[in-house]
């Protein structure tokens, strides 16, 4: 394949004789990239002139765009996206965008072009997030938003969020990362301390989240084991991500409401010794994919 590609590349003073890849039409290559995927895109751009042109056509990418990019555009000011083209939007909108005062970011995957979303837990009442003697905010770079709330020990545990945003059509999955444990670095390496971690095996944490238009999900999970294996805890020190359950966003839906909490309210034991770093809102095939791409 990689000696028919290159024989078709070759011009008139070449060892192949009729046309190559150069000869096709800009519209007819723009009409095959709006098959393809952005990075696809980009790569058959070095071919030659004709698809490097077609790799910056407007038509190509405003394919590639989810119908209400504007909408994404209007958290930015204007000068930042005015005369360019939809390439440089598309690559624009694919960098988060923070909005409602830095606690929220929105993207476009890079791959399908698909709305995705995340939210700290700054934006997020926290049961008394104000008394230090249960919570901390720890500044960090394993959060996107560079801070966690981190919960020492409390009875009642409850965390509350909604946001209200015009998805497109689509079907998202939300969940919650947590980390069980504090971390930090030292002497360049990441050290965990479980000193107040505590209480998540008893008895389960409750998910939750229901829409403006009347869709609900929930699920439940410990968030440590109950007893230590002989191979260590499988759920302590790391960032792990849990599924509260999917909505569906349609065409007729100008704008979407989305509750969600977590609680563990039975106050017969305390628990502690919890990161809560962020909400994140994915299509659910799109986060299915970057599953196995990570057990790859």
């Amino acid at each position: 394949m990689g000696a028919s590609l290159s024989n078709l590349t070759e011009g008139a003073n070449g060892a192949a004789m009729g046309p190559g890849l150069g000869d096709i039409p800009e519209s007819c290559v723009a009409c095959v990239f709006t098959y393809l995927t952005p990075p696809e895109i980009c790569n058959l751009a070095r071919l030659n002139t004709a698809f490097r042109g077609a790799a910056s056509s407007d038509s190509v990418w405003e394919k590639k765009l989810p119908p209400n990019y504007q909408d994404l555009l209007d958290l930015l000011p204007p000068e930042r996206y005015q005369n360019l083209s939809k390439k440089d939007i598309f690559a624009l909108l694919s960098r988060p965008i923070p909005f409602d005062d830095g606690n929220k970011e929105v993207w476009l995957d890079r791959v399908t072009g698909r709305v995705c979303m995340s939210i700290s837990a700054k934006g997020m009442a926290i049961t008394g997030i104000e008394d230090r003697r249960y919570w901390n905010w720890v500044p960090t770079e394993e959060s996107r938003f560079n801070v966690v709330a981190y919960l020492q020990q409390i009875w009642w545990f409850e965390v509350d969020g909604v946001v209200k945003f015009p998805f497109p059509a689509d079907i998202y999955t939300l969940s919650f990362r947590l980390h069980l444990g504090r971390f930090a670095k030292r002497l360049g390496r990441r050290v965990c301390s479980f000193e107040h971690t505590h209480g998540w095996g008893i008895k389960p944490v409750r998910f939750e989240l229901s829409t403006s238009n009347g869709q609900q999900a929930s699920s439940e999970s410990c968030l440590d084991e109950a007893e230590q294996e002989a191979n260590g805890n499988h759920k302590r020190g790391l960032w792990l991500e849990y599924k509260v359950g999917e909505f569906v966003v349609t065409d007729s839906e100008p704008f979407t409401e989305v509750q969600f909490s977590m609680k563990q309210i039975d106050c017969t034991h305390s628990k502690g010794g919890l990161c809560v770093d962020s909400v994140f809102i994915i299509p659910s095939d799109l986060k299915q994919r970057k599953r196995r791409e990570v057990l790859k």
